[in-house]
């Protein structure tokens, strides 16, 4: 990819968080969900780490093989024109140094966005100190700027998301993190597991920095984030959930009912999933 369309398709996914309105982020675990997303009119992309890890037989957390990641990833980028943003959990390396050379990869992959996440997976100490996490950030920055690749980082904070501590405790950390972040040089604050309307409008007038929710059964409206002024909701691995969804029924079905229906019912024609996917 050259610098130009790098540049231009960076613009491109930085002015999808200048909207009046929220716009949503579909996550993708390969070419072929990319491009359905593509083809349905979404503006961009992300990347789903759970639906990636999952459907290579690993669990989500890192245990995908860093090299496998970066992979799926380029053949994502590969595969369609709008901007693709990384999920890249924690980084995949335990200094700032081995998560900057990650970082240098995946910029190379063509993506012009990254996920990074605070959550380190150990029950006993969940969340990374704020100092190395802002210490990752500013370094991400630093590497993008001196390669003359724009790279847009959302940060992600998960003490919603993991449930820690009493809600006053949640708040307090979680806008202190907000904060941090952002002056280290995030482009956008990810907060997973918030769904409450008074919480959201907290984070709302506490930062400038656009805020990104993520889809869930209690998530509010599209229309009620705008109001409030939310930028960005990702879909996550729910795309990817409905699916296995979907074959698990498909599966049952013929197992328990002798019933091919589920597969065969309003679905995509071998015909036109080639027209679709190309």
């Amino acid at each position: 990819m050259s610098h130009q369309n790098r540049s231009a398709k960076f613009q491109q996914f930085q002015q999808l968080h200048n909207q009046s309105s929220t716009f949503v982020l579909p996550n993708a675990w390969d070419a072929s969900s990319a491009r359905i997303f593509q083809k349905s009119g979404f503006k961009a992309i992300g990347t789903t780490s759970a639906g990636i890890a999952t459907s290579l037989g690993y669990s989500d957390g890192e245990n995908l093989p860093f090299k496998k990641m970066v992979e799926v990833l380029k053949s994502i980028v590969n595969s369609v024109n709008v901007p693709v943003s990384a999920d890249i959990e924690a980084g995949y390396g335990t200094t700032v140094e081995e998560v900057i050379e990650n970082v240098r990869q995946v910029i190379l992959t063509g993506a012009v966005g990254i996920n990074l996440e605070d959550g380190t997976g150990n029950p006993n100490k969940p969340i990374l100190d704020v100092s190395i996490q802002v210490e990752k950030i500013a370094a991400i920055k630093e590497l993008s700027q001196s390669l003359n690749m724009p790279l847009f980082v959302n940060a992600r904070t998960d003490f919603y998301w993991l449930n820690i501590g009493n809600p006053l405790f949640r708040l307090d950390s979680t806008l202190k993190r907000v904060k941090a972040y952002e002056e280290a040089g995030a482009d956008c604050i990810f907060i997973p597991g918030v769904v409450d309307i008074d919480t959201i409008k907290k984070f709302r007038q506490e930062t400038s920095c656009p805020i990104n929710l993520l889809v869930g059964s209690d998530t509010p409206s599209l229309d009620t984030l705008s109001k409030i002024g939310i930028e960005r909701i990702s879909s996550g691995s729910a795309p990817f959930r409905a699916t296995i969804t979907l074959l698990k029924k498909i599966s049952e079905a013929i197992m328990n009912d002798g019933n091919f229906k589920p597969m065969i019912d309003d679905v995509v024609t071998y015909g036109n999933l080639t027209e679709l996917l190309k």
